[in-house]
């Protein structure tokens, strides 16, 4: 008897959190649309997949619009190295996608230049 009573507890207790974590969950999606969380979210989806921009590449290499491409490659192998011996596989990512949207920026200008 106490079995049955603690099963039938368990049981709707379970299903009484299970409403309220989707209520919470519905709730939470109408806040984020309120508060335009889930734009912000959309765009920096958006953002991601374009990758840095040129200035925020420029800013973790440390290099200037006048820098050379030579220079921008002893300040990435300088960084990378410097990461990969301290184990920071996220700066070294950060410093390799630098490294990548400057390689876009400088094709472009010598293409443009040519």
């Amino acid at each position: 008897m106490a079995a049955r009573v603690l099963a039938s507890m368990i049981v709707m207790g379970s299903g009484i959190v299970a409403r309220a974590c989707a209520q919470a969950y519905r709730q939470a999606l109408a806040n984020a649309s309120k508060s335009g969380v889930a734009h912000e979210a959309a765009q920096s989806l958006k953002r991601g997949s374009k990758g840095l921009s040129e200035l925020e590449a420029r800013e973790i290499l440390g290099v200037t619009e006048k820098s050379s491409w030579d220079e921008v490659l002893k300040k990435y192998d300088t960084l990378f190295e410097r990461n990969a011996q301290n184990g920071s596989f996220y700066l070294q990512s950060k410093v390799h996608r630098a490294k990548e949207c400057l390689e876009t920026a400088y094709q472009k200008t010598t293409t443009t230049s040519a």
